[in-house]
């Protein structure tokens, strides 16, 4: 199944087929006092894993009720299913994971051309293969490598990071003058968005993580606020290097703290563009997240977007480093008439694979009963 999959078959109810999955379950793992057969383990920080595991046990839960729990804590796990939302914390527990339980891993993102840490870990997590029943890939691309790496592809499933597409939704005049106003937007700039942590560590983060494309960012508004009015909107942790090159540059900003994910979605309300320079991404959730919410994509060809954007059509794709066509086609998509409306509907019909009851559903069906039907046959 591919990330173009029809997002309305996907959501179709399972009826008697939830029930019969649970009573198998149940009889597969002893689950009746214990607790449910699959376990999602997330990370501590309030961030992208955490969201993830979160959101899909939730859905999970809601088509087959007590399928899954999440914990932060591998050890935990002792039966069933182990899902890992992390391929970092899979590899850390690999050697001590019961040999009672059946296990998965995502695999966001990473090449050896990262750096010699990448490579490692790549090298590390191919060895550990055999260990893993399944792995989920985010995007078509990593999967591809994978395969190109010597992973067998029927370990491989492709099921994409998700959005809460009901949460993330087009603004309304009024909205988009509100949110405009509380970050001190000047009357007639253009907004440019950069959601993400793109700093090394979790405290200013003046370091650059080059492999987020700070630097590219900071250089393509540059160029952009050259004859444009531009003003920057950025959120999330880590953001003093895109700060120092804003100030540097004399670009006006807004850094904002997302207090949780409502707030979050105000933000996208004040966007006109949003700009991902990144030379790797696992997504990013902010790709869905603007592609939801009617703001412009210009993404370099990472992650999730070439699977879900079509060039021209629902946003736009440049090669990575390429700050000369992160520009143009950011003033290509500025300049669309009916302010992009085309566009903007076309990305928000593209995304609808990404939403989380989808990619819920499809962990559920493709990954998890599987697993939990093999074992109750052994």
């Amino acid at each position: 199944m591919t990330l173009r999959t029809s997002a309305a078959a996907m959501l179709k109810p399972s009826g008697r087929r939830a029930l019969s999955f649970l009573h198998r379950s149940a009889a597969a793992f002893g689950v009746g006092a214990a607790r449910p057969p699959v376990g999602f383990v997330i990370e501590r920080a309030d961030w992208a894993i955490r969201w993830y595991g979160t959101f899909i046990a939730d859905v999970a839960n809601k088509i087959a009720p007590d399928t899954a729990w999440v914990t932060t804590n591998p050890a935990e796990v002792t039966r069933g299913v182990v899902s890992f939302g992390s391929q970092y914390q899979w590899l850390d527990w690999a050697p001590h994971v019961s040999g009672r339980c059946r296990t998965v891993s995502t695999f966001f993102h990473g090449k050896p051309q990262d750096g010699p840490a990448v490579a490692r870990h790549i090298d590390n997590f191919l060895a550990a293969l055999p260990k893993l029943d399944r792995v989920v890939c985010s995007a078509s691309l990593v999967r591809d490598r994978l395969v190109q790496w010597g992973a067998p592809p029927e370990k491989l499933a492709v099921i994409p990071i998700g959005c809460e597409t009901d949460r993330f939704v087009p603004a309304t005049p009024a909205q988009r003058l509100e949110a405009r106003r509380r970050f001190g937007v000047p009357d007639g700039a253009i907004v440019v968005g950069s959601f993400q942590k793109d700093g090394e560590g979790w405290g200013e983060g003046m370091v650059p993580k080059l492999i987020k494309g700070p630097d590219a960012f900071v250089e393509a508004v540059r160029r952009l606020a050259r004859d444009l009015p531009v003003f920057v909107l950025i959120t999330g942790p880590a953001r003093g290097y895109v700060k120092k090159g804003l100030e540097a540059n004399g670009i006006p900003y807004a850094h904002h703290y997302a207090a949780d994910r409502e707030d979050l979605a105000l933000c996208y309300r004040a966007l006109d563009l949003y700009l991902i320079s990144s030379r790797e991404e696992g997504g990013p959730m902010a790709l869905m997240e603007s592609m939801s919410s009617h703001v412009p994509v210009v993404s370099t060809r990472v992650g999730m977007a070439p699977d879900l954007i079509e060039d021209g059509v629902s946003g736009a794709l440049v090669e990575v480093d390429d700050i000369d066509a992160l520009v143009a086609r950011a003033r290509d998509l500025l300049a669309a008439p009916d302010g992009g409306m085309a566009l903007k509907l076309a990305a928000r019909q593209a995304v609808g694979v990404a939403d989380w009851r989808v990619v819920g559903r499809r962990y559920l069906e493709e990954i998890w009963r599987p697993l939990i039907d093999s074992a109750h046959r052994a």
